[in-house]
């Protein structure tokens, strides 16, 4: 079996070549499979990508956000991070207080319309000055609900109280490190209606044995090309975190799909990654002055060693 960049590498060729064709909730169309498993040691190297650039501080500001318990896009502009703006974005051009151009299907049409998308980039420029600058706006039309920050760090239980349980589980980690308990879920049933997207990564589980931190994700929904790469990274980034403040090594990421799907719109770019060979992976280092999780920034992350392939781009399906 492969492990590291290959697995990835083996999954695109393996969805271009047994995908089932079928439609999305983006009807865009994708070639999906169900049911994949990925192994990263995450003592060979940090799997950041090589066969494309992926850019690492975007990844790193996103996860600090979910770690912190936004909710709020403001954060993520405010280090210049534009993942999360079309469905805020979304929310604001169908409300009332709207007033620009029409908006109905931006997310297609301005992957399609030149006119359209230059109409689409003057009212993102708008609604992302708004969210800097204006508290009220920010407030209504910023916050994208009870997505991942919430759950993870305010979970709501029925007798109106909240449940830290990412904090829970550091804790576990440090005084019942054998547990096989040691579950964080973004999956809430009842919070689904209220969220901008339903969680594409559900639920992640540690495992400590020989001194070491792994990690396995359960995503029920994965872009490939587009989404897949930043979630490897991203939750790779979690586990050298929380080792760190175990005091252990890091061990593996392990990274198992339900619908892995390459977006229609994707294919060709998705083959031009295939058509080149891995490089060695960059390596994490992490200011050591800092004990917690929850006390790093992203000047306390350096990537080491990272020469990657040219960057590959490609629409977002929203």
């Amino acid at each position: 079996m492969a492990v590291g960049e290959q697995a990835y590498l083996d999954l695109c060729q393996y969805i271009l070549d047994n995908g089932n064709k079928r439609g999305d909730r983006t009807n865009t169309g994708t070639y999906s499979v169900f049911g994949h498993q990925m192994r990263f040691d995450l003592q060979k190297g940090f799997p950041l990508l090589t066969t494309k650039r992926v850019p690492f501080t975007l990844i790193a500001s996103e996860m600090l956000w979910f770690i912190k318990g936004d909710t709020n896009i403001r954060y993520l502009l405010q280090h210049n991070n534009n993942i999360w703006n079309e469905w805020a974005f979304e929310k604001w051009v169908n409300s009332n207080e709207y007033q620009g151009p029409d908006m109905i299907n931006f997310g297609i049409r301005s992957q399609q319309d030149e006119k359209f998308n230059a109409i689409y980039q003057e009212q993102m420029n708008l609604f992302k000055d708004k969210i800097l600058k204006d508290d009220a706006f920010a407030k209504k039309y910023g916050d994208l609900g009870s997505v991942y920050g919430k759950q993870w760090r305010k979970w709501e239980t029925s007798q109106g109280e909240t449940i830290d349980q990412l904090q829970q589980v550091i804790h576990a980690i440090k005084h019942n490190p054998t547990s096989r308990r040691h579950i964080v879920t973004a999956w809430n049933p009842e919070d689904i209606p209220n969220m901008a997207l339903p969680p594409c990564h559900t639920m992640f589980q540690f495992y400590v044995a020989d001194g070491k931190l792994s990690c396995q994700l359960y995503q029920r929904s994965g872009d490939v090309f587009l989404g897949v790469p930043f979630n490897i990274a991203g939750y790779a980034l979690l586990t050298h975190l929380i080792a760190h403040e175990c005091n252990l090594e890091v061990g593996e990421f392990v990274h198992t799909l339900g619908d892995a799907h390459i977006y229609s719109n994707h294919v060709k770019q998705v083959k031009t990654q295939l058509s080149r060979h891995p490089k060695p992976l960059p390596q994490l280092k992490l200011n050591q002055e800092k004990s917690s999780i929850f006390e790093f920034t992203l000047d306390d992350f350096e990537l080491v060693g990272y020469d990657p392939h040219p960057t590959i781009k490609a629409p977002v399906a929203v």
